[in-house]
């Protein structure tokens, strides 16, 4: 046990520390900015609110089980899939934080009810249409990697389940708000989570 600990406790924290940590100043300087970007949950209609709440219960869960997991030490994966976790991890890190700055003061968690925002169709999203979402995958099969377990796989499929289903809700919104532009963009980007964008 002490030995997966001192090998890979440290790595999954610093992927969990970089996630998170971009996360918090993102939001931080939103709100130095008056900008209110955490619009989950209430005055929206029921499906909408009910998959925003749970979503909110899983990517916060999953915090708690990952965190439970690295002490544990435990892992049923040999050194060298989890030294890929640990790549796959990082490489989530970084594509969540291209997203959020491209995203600017666009960003928001959940589905805005306040608030005008762009469409960005630009920098990393030229590539994905929702690249936080897939960064936030990428972590989450990073830390699983690291520390395979029952407990984790079940939360990480859970969490991953309930980000795609927020990505469902997400573009009806977009089509609403954006119409033929969304439309127009959806075309180039065929990839809700990676593509190879096709020419205007």
């Amino acid at each position: 046990m002490f030995q997966a600990l001192s090998s890979f406790a440290m790595p999954a924290l610093i992927v969990l520390a970089l996630f998170y940590g971009v996360y918090l100043s993102k939001q931080l300087l939103l709100r130095r900015r008056g900008i209110r970007c955490v619009q989950m949950g209430k005055g929206k209609a029921k499906k909408t609110n009910t998959v925003e709440t749970v979503m909110g219960i899983a990517t916060v869960g999953i915090i708690i089980v990952q965190l439970l997991s690295i002490l544990s030490g435990f892992s049923r994966l040999p050194a060298p899939l989890r030294l890929a976790g640990f790549i796959i991890g990082l490489t989530g890190d970084i594509v969540f934080l291209l997203s959020v700055i491209a995203m600017k003061d666009s960003w928001r968690v959940g589905i805005p009810n306040s608030g005008k925002t762009a469409l960005v169709t630009e920098g990393v999203y030229a590539f994905s249409r929702n690249p936080a979402f897939l960064g936030f995958d990428l972590q989450y099969i990073g830390i699983l990697l690291m520390f395979c377990n029952a407990l984790t796989l079940l939360f990480t499929l859970f969490a991953m389940v309930m980000l795609h289903l927020q990505i469902l809700q997400e573009e009806k919104y977009l089509t609403g708000l954006f119409g033929d532009d969304y439309r127009d963009y959806c075309r180039r980007v065929p990839g809700r989570y990676l593509c190879f964008p096709k020419k205007k």
